[in-house]
């Protein structure tokens, strides 16, 4: 691959990830995986209690799924940051649908040229449940 010397790249877009359906059985291996068993996420009992419907799924799967995207994009290594802000909750069953596009090509404090890239995850109603930012060396996004 060889590296970008412009911004060229603005605008480019990701290609789509549509995770799974959310489901129980999800929940419950990523509480495993992650050590976050928080009742409102694998517990409907305590979920209602709380005043929700149903379980939701943990902020951090949707971010997980957004790492996915990323690296499906461009090599693990590649990547120099990945955050995200939560805005509304993903439900049990929900079919996560996460989006990025390349926003800026810039220059690096160390002189390495960085791509950042805007990410979001929304459910199947258009809502939005995260939004997110990752920048990642430039010379190795795909050249295609």
């Amino acid at each position: 691959m060889t590296a970008p010397t412009s911004t060229s790249l603005v605008g480019t877009e990701l290609p789509d990830l549509h995770p799974d359906e959310v489901t129980r059985a999800t929940l419950a291996l990523f509480a495993g995986a992650s050590g976050d068993h928080n009742p409102i996420h694998i517990d409907t009992d305590a979920a209602r209690a709380a005043g929700f419907d149903d379980v939701l799924a943990h902020g951090m799967l949707s971010m997980a799924f957004l790492g996915r995207l990323v690296t499906s994009w461009v090599p693990l290594g590649a990547v120099r940051s990945l955050k995200a802000r939560f805005s509304a909750m993903t439900p049990v069953h929900a079919r996560p649908h996460c989006t990025g596009r390349v926003t800026a090509v810039e220059q690096g404090a160390d002189g390495e040229l960085l791509a950042r890239i805007a990410l979001a995850v929304r459910l199947a109603d258009g809502t939005l449940t995260v939004r997110g930012e990752a920048v990642v060396a430039a010379d190795s996004l795909p050249t295609t």
